[in-house]
């Protein structure tokens, strides 16, 4: 595992929560499919799989006057929880993930979650979360989430930190490219549904095969 990046600098650690954290699998083409079903009620909508679910549903809503895109973004986020917490509910948390919160705490380093699921799946996996880490940002604090910068974004002035102090760890793709365009520093783990090609192709400054490892390895843990 490489080091690129002093990590005594670091003040702040911001975590994917789904397959970083947690082993919740989710059922993307079950929430795909409920999602667009609930969008169908108020527009005509194709089942184009090319688009992540949030940016789908953004590019639906943009079509429709105000009143009525937010009863179809109600409607649509509300089927696509259902899925999310049924997940929520069939998971658990890794090991090592209390563990690493405490250990960040005890060291003075922020940590925060940074997350595309709705607050409801994340605490039924986690209920006691506000008690190891301070900041949870979930979809619901945001307009446009992770790869966005205006996620991690938030998470930087909740830490009150530079973009240069903080460090990204994700499974997948996206949770990198959000880490990059944000500024921050970034960690690929191999718990999720990215294969190892698949993040090194984005280049994150950081791979190993779980958070807990990623840690330990850079005496974080």
């Amino acid at each position: 595992m490489l080091r690129p990046f002093s990590v005594q600098s670091l003040r702040a650690v911001f975590f994917d929560f789904d397959r970083t954290l947690s082993d919740t699998r989710l059922d993307f083409p079950e929430l795909r499919r409920r999602g667009l079903a609930a969008l169908a009620s108020f527009v005509p909508v194709s089942g184009d799989g090319s688009m992540p679910m949030m940016e789908r549903m953004a590019e639906v809503l943009a079509s429709l006057e105000p009143d009525v895109a937010a009863q179809a973004e109600a409607a649509a986020l509300k089927a696509m929880e259902e899925v999310e917490v049924e997940a929520g509910r069939r998971s658990s948390l890794f090991p090592y993930a209390k563990d690493i919160l405490l250990s960040l705490r005890e060291r003075g380093i922020a940590s925060a979650i940074v997350t595309r699921n709705c607050p409801q799946a994340v605490y039924a996996v986690f209920p006691d979360l506000d008690d190891y880490c301070a900041c949870v940002l979930t979809r619901n604090h945001v307009k446009k989430v992770k790869p966005d910068p205006e996620h991690l974004g938030l998470a930087l002035q909740r830490s009150s930190c530079l973009c240069g102090e903080a460090l990204m760890v994700g499974d997948h793709a996206m949770d990198i490219e959000a880490g990059k365009r944000a500024g921050t520093h970034t960690a690929a783990v191999l718990t999720g549904e990215g294969s190892f090609a698949e993040l090194m192709a984005v280049r994150p400054d950081v791979m190993a095969p779980d958070a807990g490892a990623l840690m330990r390895g850079l005496g974080l843990l």
